[in-house]
């Protein structure tokens, strides 16, 4: 198959599920928990799961990094995580409501600092590809460490894909600087906002369309409305999404990225990976948090569900 090397953020999730809203200076009743989180561990983690040679490039925190390298490593990761001594691991505090919308507060900690000094071409060892959260660019660092990646992997001839990550850095860091930064990528995997946001379409088919003249293909997934391939500048196929019982969509785009490379790796056609795709994303939100089991055995809190067909955010 051939290993997948995914650069990105390992995150502490605090997920606070309250069913009134929040009282301005004073307590409100919640259900609390903490999960290991960040897209490109959550990525990694469903990779593993579904069967790929799965490792992580990522630095984490003086406070939590040996339980999140522990929690990377009992999901069949391969983690190459730096300690850094001076900040802590990267923390999202997402409350959500009664209707199951998400409101984050987030720190990118040591996520924020990761940089070419955390790379060795060794890491490229027995891999195929090389995935890299959009996050991973938006900190000058960062950016670097993406540039050192991409030339060692063009070195060795391997496939570079990229997630855009979100519509908010993203537009902060430019639309016209991520496409020129990420022109080397052979696959592109926005969502629909993303995707709309870097080509300016209106349409997600055109926007797809739009995105694979660039970069040869992309996948853009649409949520309920399944997801879209795209090749050489046209849509070549459609996937429905699948239905499933929704608790939380945190992880769903980065559980249907892992989909689609794991059935790349295998050898499967696009086609058939965007079907995989979609599958992973239906499973991500059927659980609490982005991980494809619970973490440490903890109790989940109790959330809205609805039944509809979902792929991924």
């Amino acid at each position: 198959m051939g290993g997948l090397l995914v650069i990105g953020d390992a995150v502490t999730d605090v997920v606070a599920v309250h069913r009134t809203p929040v009282a301005t200076g004073t307590d409100t009743p919640a259900d609390i928990v903490v999960r290991p989180g960040g897209s490109g561990a959550n990525t990694a983690c469903w990779a593993a799961h579904l069967g790929a040679d799965a490792r992580l490039l990522t630095r984490v925190g003086y406070d939590t990094g040996a339980w999140h390298v522990a929690e990377l490593r009992g999901a069949g990761v391969r983690p190459h995580a730096q300690v850094d001594p001076g900040h802590p691991t990267a923390v999202v505090i997402a409350m959500v409501d009664a209707s199951g919308e998400r409101s984050m507060l987030t720190n990118r900690g040591a996520g924020g600092r990761i940089g070419p000094s955390d790379w060795d071409d060794r890491l490229l060892d027995g891999v195929r590809r090389l995935h890299v959260s959009g996050y991973t660019l938006f900190a000058g660092p960062g950016l670097d460490l993406f540039r050192t990646a991409v030339r060692a992997a063009e070195r060795r001839g391997l496939g570079v894909s990229v997630d855009p990550a979100s519509t908010g850095p993203l537009a902060a860091f430019g639309v016209d600087r991520f496409l020129r930064e990420t022109a080397a990528a052979s696959l592109v995997v926005p969502n629909r906002d993303e995707a709309l946001l870097l080509t300016g379409e209106r349409d997600p088919e055109a926007a797809a369309a739009a995105l694979s003249a660039r970069y040869g293909t992309a996948a853009v997934k649409l949520g309920a409305g399944g997801a879209l391939l795209a090749r050489d500048g046209r849509v070549v196929a459609r996937a429905p999404a699948v239905a499933a019982r929704a608790v939380d969509s945190t992880g769903a785009g980065d559980a249907f990225a892992a989909g689609f490379l794991a059935a790349l790796l295998s050898g499967h056609p696009a086609e058939s990976a965007l079907v995989a795709g979609c599958a992973a994303g239906a499973r991500a939100v059927t659980r609490l948090g982005g991980r494809p089991v619970p973490a440490g055995g903890m109790p989940a809190p109790r959330t809205p569900e609805s039944d509809e067909p979902l792929c991924s955010p």
